[in-house]
């Protein structure tokens, strides 16, 4: 972490300054209280903000509908058959991947629901999955019912994974020797923990579940539109991801996915077969042969939704404007910057701990408070004093500074409030 911090506000106005990406802030809406004063958001890593574009892009395809009705299909300014071709090139650039691979589509746990489908294989020698004991719930259901639809007990063939004791993240050793496991037949990890804000080394467990002839999934909810990624070349079998966190495509958004180039030509693989993993040249001549098209497109099921999609096109081209790389190294200041603070600011040091770990290359801009012998109190006290942060079950508080719309002077404030709420309750 970087130690040549400041701890004042002007050192915080002064990263401001020097932030050159700082006017992308002004891309977004800031919620305002009822005074009309911008609340410290804090919470992307649930709901991402919505860009001010948006708008104008779905009322593009509003405007299209009004006046083509069907036709909009081929005649809009943006012709509904082909929209989800028009984010490829965006989502491949975030996820490291080729084109082919990576499609936008449905719903998170639908796309894993069918990506298990596909790549679940058991038989008598690999039938067991491995996942983190806190993963997502949505991901657990997912996972047990994918198990005991083939015959298996998701009590003892899910393999769950824990910290080791008075340790609060999983060591990548520990998944390692957990795909020493004979009857492993799949690992599907969070990209990142969404309760502690652990990144997981995919490259390094990818290569080691390969090597014992092991299936590797990710769900990149709180890793895409966070975090540098390249599935392609860590030959990630498949992956899932929402949109409304980091892609800030809006509250219950399409989602996406990625299926490795070299599975492109599979047609023997099980899938969930729809309309619109129909060969698209073919599509409308209404067959029931089922001819998929190549790459994760063979996949699609049914036709997606033009104005979900026209949100997140407005997030993306915002991505593709500013750069990832320049986000990632303003997250990687802000982040350590924010955890600076926490460390020096909070005068009963005792009562609180940051669960992420902090080596910036584990861990995206999420950090996870722990306050030790606290209740919810402490989260509605940040509330009442306009911050928007994420409560979670038993005593942790998620924040993450964003680095397309959150700022250092925000960060600073943020601890300040911290510590005078903190000194409320003890």
């Amino acid at each position: 972490m970087n130690t040549n911090f400041e701890n004042s506000l002007e050192f915080a106005k002064t990263l401001d300054k020097q932030d050159q990406i700082s006017k992308y802030r002004n891309s977004f809406f800031i919620p305002k209280d009822e005074n009309n004063n911008e609340v410290i958001y804090l919470c992307g890593n649930s709901l991402g903000l919505q860009p001010k574009s948006t708008r104008a892009y779905v009322e593009q395809e509003l405007k299209d509908w009004e006046n083509l009705g069907v036709k909009g299909h081929y005649n809009a300014k943006n012709p509904w058959k082909y929209y989800h071709h028009f984010v490829k090139d965006s989502l491949a650039k975030l996820t490291g991947a080729k084109p082919i691979e990576v499609t936008a589509m449905n719903t998170l746990t639908a796309n894993l629901n069918s990506m298990l489908y596909t790549f679940y294989r058991p038989n008598n020698d690999k039938f067991k999955i491995i996942a983190e004991g806190t993963a997502f719930p949505s991901d657990i259901f997912a996972l047990k019912s994918i198990i005991k639809n083939y015959g298996y007990n998701p009590e003892t063939d899910l393999i769950l994974l824990y910290p080791r004791e008075n340790e609060t993240t999983i060591r990548t050793e520990d998944i390692i020797s957990a795909l020493d496991n004979a009857n492993v037949q799949m690992i599907m990890l969070g990209n990142v923990n969404y309760y502690t804000g652990q990144y997981f080394d995919i490259k390094t467990i990818t290569i080691e579940a390969h090597k014992r002839n092991i299936i590797a999934g990710f769900d990149l909810a709180h890793g895409v539109g966070n975090l540098k990624l390249k599935l392609h070349e860590w030959n990630v079998d498949f992956a899932v991801w929402c949109s409304y966190k980091y892609l800030n495509a809006g509250p219950g958004a399409i989602a996406g996915m990625f299926i490795h180039e070299r599975y492109a030509e599979r047609f023997d693989l099980n899938r969930l077969s729809g309309w619109w993993g129909q060969n698209e040249k073919n599509r409308f001549l209404m067959s029931h042969n089922f001819e998929p098209m190549v790459g994760v497109d063979g996949w699609q099921t049914s036709n997606p939704t033009v104005i979900s999609l026209a949100c997140l096109k407005a997030s993306l081209d915002i991505f593709d404007e500013v750069g990832f790389d320049n986000l990632i190294n303003k997250s990687k200041l802000l982040t350590n910057y924010t955890e600076y603070l926490i460390s020096n600011n909070i005068s009963q040091k005792e009562k609180i701990q940051i669960i992420t770990p902090n080596d910036p290359n584990q861990r995206g801009c999420q950090l996870s408070i722990r306050v030790n012998g606290a209740d919810k109190r402490l989260f509605e006290g940040l509330e009442e004093a306009n911050v928007v942060a994420d409560w979670r079950e038993q005593d942790v508080i998620r924040i993450a500074p964003v680095p397309l719309y959150n700022t250092f002077e925000e960060s600073y404030r943020f601890v300040e409030i911290l510590e005078t709420e903190i000194n409320k309750l003890y």
